[in-house]
């Protein structure tokens, strides 16, 4: 992607190399996302797969404060190659997979230590707030990581909206229970519904996020439509996907990785290229879309956000806090 563009032009907008010369799989992926948010009904018929209630088309600010002056990686990386387990193990599988879930309408449940509690449809959720574009690394805990401009608004936004009590340290996500629809829910391999938490400081830093969309867009399915969680100094599996309830608790939540693996998983999660997963180093990552050999980069501290955000873990030895 060209770095120097005019302002006017969407980044969404400018192809880079690969999609210009891999035309078949980007219009594959562009008939796709067309049927998930909204306005591809033919796309969806000449699948075969439902087409979704057709969504306004969402309108968003551009917030450069909090947004990485790299690069973002193209529509392509970004929607298809995801961890998103409940529809398989594969990165590509997602893709394959989600098409038909059925994103829209949703409903979302807030309860726990609040003064404000009940189940919200989205647009509930959406209303007060206004939405905007930041531009973050994302970087996952298999040492791969990649540029991407998300759509939402701070998670402090809406913590302050339903008001938690004295008593509310933590703050509990639930991703959806559906194994008709998420095929990898049918299996073993974790404790299903999936299930994340943030200490309450961690979810009020302006960083976190609630995201709905990608490149302005809504959400595709594979991405965790049509409502996420964004820590962008955390490893990626703290970003739960398809959030379905919000809890405030005053002990600290069970997460679904942790629980499984807790010798390679660790509550915090924070990115550390000096605490090596057991199975290989963090000390390096591999920049999705670029080469394999020579995308490899050092890993920063919290992901490169330091300044922002290391001064919620001071005292803290990172090394058994992980």
């Amino acid at each position: 992607m060209n770095r120097y563009h005019d302002p006017s032009i969407l980044p969404s907008e400018i192809p880079s190399e690969s999609e210009y010369f891999d035309r078949r799989r980007v219009l594959a992926a562009l008939a796709a996302s067309a049927a998930m948010i909204g306005g591809g009904i033919d796309a969806a018929a000449q699948t075969g797969r439902p087409a979704v209630q057709a969504r306004p088309a969402p309108r968003y600010t551009r917030n450069p404060k909090f947004s990485t002056n790299e690069p973002p990686n193209s529509w392509e990386d970004i929607t298809s190659y995801n961890n998103f387990y409940e529809f398989g193990f594969n990165k590509e599988d997602p893709y394959e997979r989600a098409q038909s879930f059925r994103s829209h309408p949703w409903n979302v449940e807030i309860d726990g230590e609040a003064e404000v509690r009940g189940r919200f449809t989205l647009e509930d959720i959406l209303k007060p707030h206004a939405l905007e574009e930041r531009i973050y690394r994302f970087r996952c805990v298999e040492a791969w990581s990649r540029i991407v401009p998300w759509m939402g608004f701070p998670l402090a936004d809406l913590i302050r909206r339903f008001k938690p009590t004295s008593r509310a340290k933590f703050v509990e996500f639930t991703t959806l229970l559906d194994p008709k629809q998420m095929p990898g829910q049918r299996t073993s391999v974790l404790d299903w519904p999936y299930r994340e938490g943030l200490r309450i400081d961690e979810a009020m830093n302006p960083l976190t996020m609630l995201v709905v969309g990608v490149y302005g867009k809504w959400l595709p399915n594979q991405n965790g439509a049509p409502l996420r969680l964004i820590v962008p100094w955390k490893y990626g599996f703290k970003s739960i996907k398809s959030i379905v309830r919000i809890r405030f608790t005053e002990r600290q939540p069970t997460t679904s990785w942790n629980l499984s693996a807790p010798d390679e998983y660790g509550f915090f999660a924070n990115v550390n290229p000096e605490v090596d997963h057991p199975r290989w180093s963090q000390a390096k990552e591999r920049r999705i879309g670029g080469n394999f050999l020579t995308s490899r980069i050092d890993t920063l501290p919290f992901n490169g956000y330091a300044a922002e955000v290391a001064s919620l873990y001071r005292g803290m030895d990172l090394r058994r806090f992980y």
